[in-house]
């Protein structure tokens, strides 16, 4: 027998089932009514508050995506060494991954399925990094070196692509091929060699950037 809950509480106990399923699933692996169990309501009472499967799909990653993690503190007491920064950024990320790991699979998914929230993972989750980096090596970067716009616009990239693969391997993947290693160790020696691919001492990067969230 389910519990009478008010409206608010009621469509935040849906969101949050059918978050879980979607983010194990997927939009196409889960019903309607498969939801509807998991809160133990009927269909019925579920379409009072979500119209349809997709209506409550993207309910669902618009609340995700619009989480967002705060690296001011961070920034501040990093000083002013640009791999130091990026190291505790990366560590805050992690921090928030663990806490709610249902977030990078819902990214993926909507990558997945063309889902217009997937613009919004990427301002409020992968933004702060990019600018960041694309910022400090304008700053630091000689302006005779080869590709330099180049460089610095496909280095936010390049980072975010290997801290997402590192994610991935660590809590996704069926088997950890670097079980030896922790997310912290994996994710420190990620930013020595994202330096490193760049050319860059840690010396030669000390100006702190200003990054708001």
């Amino acid at each position: 027998m389910s519990v009478r809950l008010p409206g608010p509480e009621r469509r935040a106990t849906i969101l949050k089932a059918a978050q879980r399923l979607f983010a194990e699933k997927g939009y196409h692996g889960v019903s309607i009514d498969e939801i509807a169990r998991e809160t133990h309501v009927s269909p019925a009472i579920l379409y009072r508050h979500f119209k349809s499967k997709q209506v409550l799909y993207d309910a669902v990653l618009h609340e995700m995506s619009a989480q967002r993690e705060s690296y001011v503190q961070t920034v501040i007491n990093s000083g002013n060494s640009f791999e130091d920064v990026l190291t505790g950024m990366t560590q805050v990320y992690i921090n928030s991954f663990r806490e709610n790991p249902d977030l990078m699979r819902i990214e993926l998914h909507s990558l997945l399925d063309r889902n217009p929230a997937t613009s919004d993972f990427f301002q409020n989750r992968w933004k702060s990094f990019t600018d960041y980096i694309e910022f400090s090596l304008n700053e630091s970067l000689s302006y005779d070196q080869p590709n330099r716009e180049i460089t610095i616009l496909t280095a936010g990239l390049m980072f975010q692509g290997m801290l997402r693969e590192a994610l991935i391997q660590k809590h996704l993947q069926l088997e950890d091929r670097l079980v030896d290693v922790s997310l912290e160790e994996l994710s420190q020696e990620l930013v020595r060699l994202f330096l490193r691919a760049l050319g860059i001492e840690k010396s030669r990067l000390s100006r702190k950037a200003v990054i708001s969230g």
